[in-house]
């Protein structure tokens, strides 16, 4: 378990080096559900999602040795271009391994700052098999996208500022990949406000941490494409803290179709904000009841990094 102490910590530590991200009222989630919704805008993170804060903080914790080799990293591409600008920022050099499966603007926003990118296989793991041979091979430190203490703490940030923005919050919603995210911000509200639900939002599409959490252990699930492509890979099968973390802090998982991710991206626009699939998971899940809402909610927006053509296209009733 990652606890309260080492979220706190993180918080110090990152501070200066990320944004303190808004919590703005959606007043037409608030009138769907009878109760008042926050959206919490991640997406205005400066690298556009909230990777950037457990990247910095485990860039941050890396020593001088381990800098001088390099970072090397496997991402769907947010971990990816928060770990290449936390680099950046530190004058250090970073590889991002990252599959076919990655969307090109992405690819093309890692390789801006400054990293060098590997393209390999057609899924999460194909690139973290690259990772292990780089660490092996050229010895490279790696900064896990999300099963790493470092990095969940940094995600667990967000957490705490939930709580100092909306103190009477009684639900989380919280998109659900590889769990770094879900298992961070649940560590931070349950360590503060124990009563509080937390609920982890996915695609049905290739849902790693879901399938692991039903049989019992970490299991491989294929991945897929989807509209919430930030949220594909595996967990791990040697997994060390996020399945945990989200087996004993998570008080459901909810699994939505592609037709629903892709109304939670319109719904985003109408509010002003541009928004990526995996970002708009919770507010989906609004949209389509599968939530119970029981009193004031926050809405995690993840991320806005998704193609400017298919989010066109999503806006205009397709899926892109």
């Amino acid at each position: 378990m990652i606890g309260l102490d080492e979220i706190v910590k993180a918080q110090s530590r990152i501070a200066g080096q990320i944004r303190r991200t808004p919590l703005v009222s959606s007043r037409g989630l608030s009138a769907r559900c009878d109760f008042p919704i926050h959206l919490k805008l991640e997406s205005h993170q400066s690298t556009g999602s909230f990777k950037l804060r457990g990247a910095t903080n485990a860039v941050l914790l890396v020593d001088d040795e381990a800098r001088q080799r390099g970072l090397v990293t496997a991402s769907t591409g947010n971990h990816g271009r928060a770990v290449a600008q936390a680099a950046a920022a530190q004058g250090v050099r970073a590889v991002v391994c990252m599959s076919a499966l990655v969307p090109s603007n992405k690819i093309d926003a890692v390789q801006a700052l400054g990293a060098d990118v590997r393209i390999v296989g057609r899924s999460q793991d194909d690139a973290q098999q690259e990772v292990e041979r780089l660490v092996t091979g050229e010895g490279l430190t790696e900064i896990p996208p999300f099963d790493d203490a470092a990095v969940i703490a940094g995600q667990g940030t967000i957490g705490l500022e939930i709580i100092e923005d909306c103190p009477n919050v009684e639900l989380v919603l919280v998109p659900l990949s590889g769990g770094g995210l879900a298992s961070g911000i649940a560590a931070a509200i349950k360590g503060k406000l124990p009563r509080t639900r937390v609920i982890g939002i996915s695609m049905a599409r290739g849902a790693a941490m879901h399938e692991s959490l039903r049989a019992g252990h970490p299991v491989a699930v294929e991945e897929l494409e989807t509209l919430a492509d930030s949220l594909g890979g595996g967990i791990g099968l040697s997994n060390r803290y996020t399945f945990a973390m989200c087996r004993d802090l998570l008080d459901d998982v909810v699994l939505l179709s592609e037709d629903e991710v892709a109304e939670g991206i319109r719904h985003a626009f109408t509010e002003g904000e541009t928004v990526e699939g995996a970002g708009a998971v919770g507010i989906a899940a609004l949209l389509a009841k599968k939530i119970e809402v029981r009193g004031p909610t926050v809405v995690l927006v993840s991320g806005r990094n998704i193609d400017e053509a298919r989010h066109g296209q999503i806006i205009a009733g397709g899926h892109g």
